[in-house]
């Protein structure tokens, strides 16, 4: 395999449009047309993870945090990210990282904490706004269902659990071909009226290109009639963090000791306790404190995060318990999530999960 069909399948997971507009993701190293040898799978990517990868004859890391995140300017190695970037092309080594692409999915790092801590029945927290898109154009009778076909295959009419959705309305169009064009149907310099069929189809942004080639492919027309707008609607397998309950009520102290145990957390910050049960469980991998209002507001008892700054523990007022397990702690399993991924999609293929410790935030 070449890496870009490895990415093609990650992208199947965690496609990139979802990616937050401040991210940097993708193929950040290397030539997407390289024969792969070998993945290595990390959280982060720094020097011991690239001398990792050259010890396995892995030419591929696939890292969940970008290692280039803000742009390079110099490549002296003066930096951890510059001696990152030359050692990796010294060594003929492509790096891709998935990063915030993976935090939207319904299948990434939130649904993993979920299920470490036996959260049931997680809910997307914070949808993803402006991801749905509707697509209205207009067809000749008999060319319709090859048009929505095509646009059902590219990626179009899928609502939630249910897929090949649309709505048609027939109707009569009209056009005049002028000198320089080439009708399908009518005459040049003749009116021309039509039985069509309106389509209104929903896709998903991130497969936009894929649809708008699929509609310009198979309409027959040589202008194609159509309209996109973006939908207020929200997708809720798309956003940040996920909210669930626990089969049973917990005491908050019980609660938060297991979530020190199963994350491997050295220490949980949180605000003060309320001497209530915990139910309902948010949670939101990495620098969540902006999703506190959220999680208060969908009645969540305690919030799971990291790098809450000390005025943001008073936002929790009492209604809920703020608990920062740390940034590492809450990100950890999803190099195992893509590991586990990987071997299902490409099981015949060398796929090494990382050994490299790289949490920078060390404890007495």
């Amino acid at each position: 395999m070449i890496v870009k069909e490895v990415t093609g399948i990650l992208e199947e997971l965690a496609p990139l449009g979802l990616a937050e507009d401040f991210d940097n993701v993708g193929l950040l190293v290397g030539d997407d047309h390289q024969k792969v040898t070998g993945i290595l799978v990390t959280l982060d990517t720094l020097e011991n993870v690239v001398e990792e990868a050259i010890a396995q004859n892995c030419n591929l890391i696939v890292s969940f945090h970008p290692i280039i995140f803000n742009g390079l300017k110099k490549l002296t190695g003066k930096t951890y990210v510059e001696r990152v970037v030359i050692k990796a092309i010294q060594n003929h080594i492509a790096i891709y990282s998935m990063h915030t692409a993976l935090d939207n999915v319904m299948q990434g790092v939130n649904a993993e904490i979920c299920r470490v801590l036996d959260i049931m029945e997680p809910k997307i927290l914070i949808p993803q706004k402006n991801t749905i898109k509707k697509l209205t154009t207009y067809v000749p009778l008999e060319a319709a269902d090859d048009l929505k076909n095509a646009l059902f295959e590219a990626g179009a009419g899928t609502i939630g659990n249910y897929s090949n959705c649309s709505f048609s309305a027939e109707g009569t169009g009209s056009y005049k071909a002028n000198e320089n064009a080439h009708p399908t149907k009518g005459r040049i310099g003749q009116t021309h009226f039509e039985k069509e069929m309106q389509l209104n189809i929903t896709f998903k942004s991130h497969v936009e290109k894929k649809v708008m080639s699929a509609l310009f492919k198979h309409h027959p027309y040589e202008e194609v009639a159509y309209e996109v707008l973006t939908l207020e609607n929200t997708d809720q397998d798309i956003g940040m963090g996920m909210i669930g309950h626990l089969e049973k009520p917990m005491k908050e102290v019980d609660f938060l000791l297991k979530v020190k145990e199963r994350m491997h957390a050295h220490g949980i910050r949180h605000s003060a306790l309320r001497e209530k049960p915990i139910e309902k469980v948010a949670v939101l991998g990495g620098s969540g404190a902006f999703a506190i209002k959220a999680a208060k507001a969908s009645g969540a008892d305690i919030f799971i995060t990291a790098d809450v700054k000390y005025h943001q523990f008073f936002e929790a007022e009492g209604t809920m318990v703020i608990a920062d397990i740390g940034h590492y702690e809450t990100e950890q399993f999803t190099k195992n999530l893509l590991v586990d991924y990987l071997t299902k999609k490409i099981p015949n293929f060398a796929i090494r999960l990382s050994g490299s410790k790289t949490n920078p935030i060390k404890y007495l």
